[in-house]
């Protein structure tokens, strides 16, 4: 696959860190327009109290209005297991259309069986506006981004390329954070090796941003790099490391780690494309399966 890369466009990138689930979520502007995106939105949940409220996403929709922005895109780049989505909240109020990877479908027939999805869910990624296959393209204001399959971490991964900067969910961390796990349904640690390649490929210059960061060993939040930095100092892929220690190591890994504290919650959501499940009655209700995951 041949991707229309192109350096020369330089968007702004306003980062926003979320502390209870360390996610980063994305404000991307066209550098030649007034439109933006955003990539891999929060809702706040308080999982022990079954409550939901939407700080981040206001800080989110707080900006765009601000700087007098038109949204395009609010893009996911995959199925998160670790936070909640705030797609449609943040569509209701700015508009946009919200994408996701076309395996999505694959997410939702797996996740499905576990929260014992009755016949209305629908299993055909219908709940989001646009399904990316590899390579496909879109527009942001003038901008031309595409999108790369990058399956293992998920099968739904995808990393979004806008301009010189990319946006790779959990695919890749920063160097001194590795990789993301494997080991989630329809997750494998060959094909997230693979997807991390695809990446590294990308121009040395591509700015690359996480979607994740934990500030190992006590260091500040940090969310921006390079191919060139990760290819060259990331502790799971860099310097070389062949795709056999790489599987070895990453499923040696895997086996050690709980669950994410939110992972209950974050796919019943995030497969609906950010909407709450409800009960027989209408009313906003969350699955527990007992030993299902």
């Amino acid at each position: 696959m041949t991707y229309p890369i192109d350096m020369s466009v330089h968007p702004d990138v306003s980062a926003h860190f979320d502390e209870a689930t360390n996610t980063i979520s994305c404000i991307v502007k066209d550098p030649a327009s007034d439109h933006c995106a955003v990539v891999d939105s929060v809702m706040d949940i308080d999982y022990a109290a079954g409550r939901i409220t939407y700080d981040h996403a206001d800080r989110l929709i707080a900006e765009i209005e601000a700087r007098g922005l038109t949204l395009d895109w609010i893009i996911e780049t995959h199925v998160h297991a670790d936070h909640l989505s705030a797609a449609p909240y943040i569509q209701e109020r700015l508009g946009g259309r919200i994408g996701v990877g076309e395996k999505i479908m694959v997410v939702q027939e797996t996740f499905g069986k576990i929260f014992n999805e009755g016949t209305e869910f629908q299993r055909d990624g219908s709940q989001f506006d646009a399904l990316f296959k590899d390579g496909d393209t879109y527009k942001v204001g003038e901008m031309a981004c595409f999108a790369i399959y990058t399956p293992g971490h998920t099968p739904a991964c995808m990393v979004h390329v806008m301009g010189d900067a990319a946006f790779v969910g959990d695919t890749l961390f920063m160097p001194d954070g590795g990789s993301a796990r494997a080991d989630f349904p329809g997750g494998d640690a060959g094909e997230l090796y693979d997807s991390i390649q695809k990446v590294l490929a990308l121009p040395d210059e591509m700015r690359l941003f996480m979607c994740h960061d934990y500030g190992p060993d006590g260091r500040d939040i940090a969310w921006e790099t390079t191919v060139a930095e990760e290819r060259a100092h990331n502790i799971h892929v860099g310097g070389g490391k062949t795709r056999e220690e790489f599987i070895r190591f990453r499923t040696d890994r895997d086996a050690t780690l709980a669950m994410p504290k939110l992972i209950i919650p974050s796919l019943q959501v995030n497969m609906r494309a950010g909407e709450l499940p409800r009960d027989a009655d209408g009313r906003p209700m969350l699955k527990v399966p007992v030993n299902g995951l």
